[in-house]
């Protein structure tokens, strides 16, 4: 399904194809000979969603574009099954396995890899052509690649990156109660959505 939000609607390549079950809402641009399969959802809140030729965005991912921090995805590029692709620029022929997580301002050079449910945190930069296995986390510019169990590790690169003010625009003392208060009114411009014609 094509949707309208906030005045601006996807545009896709006559080569490309978008399965039925797809959902692409906003300014979300699908390039030559990309295949957006069953299920995923590619959404432009504030900011675009850009898919190169010949990327494959597989089933149930989801991929974000959001204020300063549009989601860029270079060509030949397999984005896997239940990946989130959050405001990330991923460059030419990476590999986002099943279950990644990129977070807004990550950068994953070309040929890089990260396998089933790596994470690649905030403003973090993976070189081209490296490595983040199974399960690890990478966080840093450049980046530090370390396994989950160096919680104290990576939350000492990582509290300096600014979660908070990447992801939601607030500093790190902001209340839930007022985080959620500003998120609910940001989400809440989805009212206005609607199906492109012919779409519905």
């Amino acid at each position: 399904m094509l949707i309208r939000h906030r005045g601006l609607e996807p545009s896709i390549d006559p080569s490309a194809y978008v399965a039925p079950s797809a959902t692409l809402v906003g300014d979300v641009r699908i390039a030559a000979g990309a295949r957006i399969l069953h299920g995923a959802v590619l959404t432009a809140e504030d900011g675009a969603v850009i898919v190169g030729a010949d990327t494959v965005v597989m089933e149930n991912a989801l991929v974000r574009g959001r204020q300063g921090h549009p989601a860029e995805i270079g060509s030949a590029v397999l984005i896997g099954p239940h990946a989130h692709v959050n405001g990330s620029t991923v460059e030419d022929e990476a590999f986002i396995a099943t279950g990644a997580a990129l977070f807004p301002g990550s950068v994953i050079g070309a040929g890089a890899e990260v396998r089933i449910h790596g994470v690649v945190q905030v403003n973090t930069v993976v070189d081209p052509g490296a490595v983040v296995p199974i399960g690890w986390i990478a966080v840093g510019d450049p980046a530090t690649i370390l396994p989950p169990e160096k919680h104290e590790e990576i939350w000492a690169i990582q509290r300096e990156l600014d979660f908070p003010g990447t992801v939601y625009g607030v500093d790190r003392d902001t209340s839930m109660r007022e985080l959620m208060r500003r998120q609910s009114e940001y989400y809440g411009a989805h009212r206005d959505d609607a199906p492109v014609d012919g779409t519905a």
